[in-house]
Order: structure tokens, then C-alpha cells, then sequence
């Protein structure tokens, strides 16, 4: 990520090599939130700013919370992909083991969240190489334009209260269309519009200690 804040350029020299000064605490601290010129991550030019998280838990919170608020002003009903969980080929079918998986930090699942908010027209960034000579690279922003997915998988029924009510689950998408607008594709894709790329599913394999009342399980 580059600077052009010249002053904030040289106070990250500096602090690379821990000679950081009285001046540099002070440009700062003028960056608190709370403070006279940061009142509010909801106005301009914070509203858009990446935040860096230590815990993938809260980095998760504050995605869902962004995409909650998003839905509700753009007046867009919520829609959530829920992950598909199998144990040895075959679907899980107890609720309270899908449940937990749901629940499951992305850090135990290969960073594949259990419910996964989408809300049109939010920044969007690949995390595996699709196709690495169309520009579709790991790393690459893009903005997420609509789901495609099984009309009669959808479901209205809570599975978290981190999303609204009115909230859509989906259970069986089957692919993302995503605008990459540094993509290679010199062509439209038959039926899309300029720069819009299906992004298909993903697959993790990951192991999960269980516990419950009769016992341990190792899936």
C-alpha cells in the first residue's frame, strides 16, 4: 500500500527503524478516531479507508457490520452464502454440528467464512490466482455486482444473529459476478457486461475437534 501524504511517508521511514519522534506521535494522534478531524468512520474519506485487524474474529465483525449498514442504505435486502460443510463427501445433516461450523473463526476453515454477507456494489478482493494471464490475480480489487445462484435455495430462516431479520440465506450459489476493471479480458463474456467475471466456488478440506454431550469427535 503507497502514501502520497508526504509527511506520513517519512514518519513510516522512520518508524521502520524505531527513530520515531515527538512530531510523528502528534500527526498521530490527529488521526484518532474521536478526535476534531476523524469525528466519524461514516464520513468521507474514512468511510472508504481499509482497516487493519490483528484477529481474523474482528476483521470478520467489522465486514459484517460494513455490509449490514451497506444493505440497509442502499435499501438492499440483505443476502448471505452459506457454506456448504461436508464430512466425507456426504453433506452434514445435524444441526447443532452445522451450527457450530457456521460458527467456525475463518482461521480454522482456510479462511472460508460459514456465512458470507454480499451486498451490490461492494469492494471486493481476490484471494487465489483464477487466471493469472487475464490479470485475475490473487490480491486484485474488484466490485461485487450480483449472485448467481439456485432459485430454491434460499431461505429467510435466521442462522446468525449478527444479520438482520429480513435477511436472504443463500445455500447453493454457484458463482459471483465480480467487475475487475484491471482485468486482461479484451472481450465481453457472452451475456455480461465489459470487465464483469463469473468467480466460481471455492473448496477448503480442514479438520474440526467437536465436543458435545456424548462425547469427542474428529472430523
Amino acid at each position: 500500500m503507497r502514501t502520497e501524504d508526504e509527511r506520513y511517508r517519512e514518519l513510516l521511514e522512520r518508524l521502520r527503524h524505531g527513530d520515531c519522534n515527538l512530531q510523528d506521535y502528534e500527526l498521530l494522534l490527529t488521526r484518532v478516531v474521536g478526535q476534531p478531524s476523524v469525528s466519524s468512520l461514516r464520513e468521507s474519506p474514512w468511510n472508504e479507508a481499509p482497516i487493519l485487524a490483528y484477529r481474523n474474529e474482528v476483521r470478520t465483525q467489522l465486514n459484517n457490520k460494513a455490509a449490514v449498514h451497506n444493505a440497509a442504505q442502499l435499501g438492499h435486502q440483505p443476502m448471505v452464502c452459506v457454506a456448504q460443510d461436508t464430512c466425507k463427501g456426504k453433506p452434514i445433516e445435524d444441526p447443532i454440528l452445522m451450527k457450530k461450523l457456521l460458527e467456525l473463526s475463518d482461521s480454522k476453515t482456510e479462511h472460508l467464512p460459514g456465512l458470507l454477507p454480499f451486498v451490490p456494489g461492494m469492494p471486493v478482493i481476490l484471494t487465489q490466482n483464477l487466471a493469472i494471464e487475464l490479470g485475475l490475480i490473487n490480491g486484485i480489487n474488484g466490485i461485487f455486482r450480483q449472485l448467481v445462484y439456485k432459485a430454491d435455495s434460499v431461505s429467510i430462516d435466521a442462522l446468525s444473529d449478527t444479520f438482520p431479520n429480513n435477511t436472504k440465506y443463500v445455500h447453493q450459489l454457484l458463482y459471483a459476478l465480480v467487475e475487475i476493471a484491471r482485468s486482461k479480458i479484451e472481450c465481453n463474456l457472452e451475456t455480461l457486461q465489459p470487465k464483469i467475471v463469473p468467480i466460481p466456488l471455492m473448496e477448503q478440506t480442514f479438520r474440526f475437534d467437536f465436543f458435545d454431550d456424548t462425547g469427542y469427535f474428529r472430523l
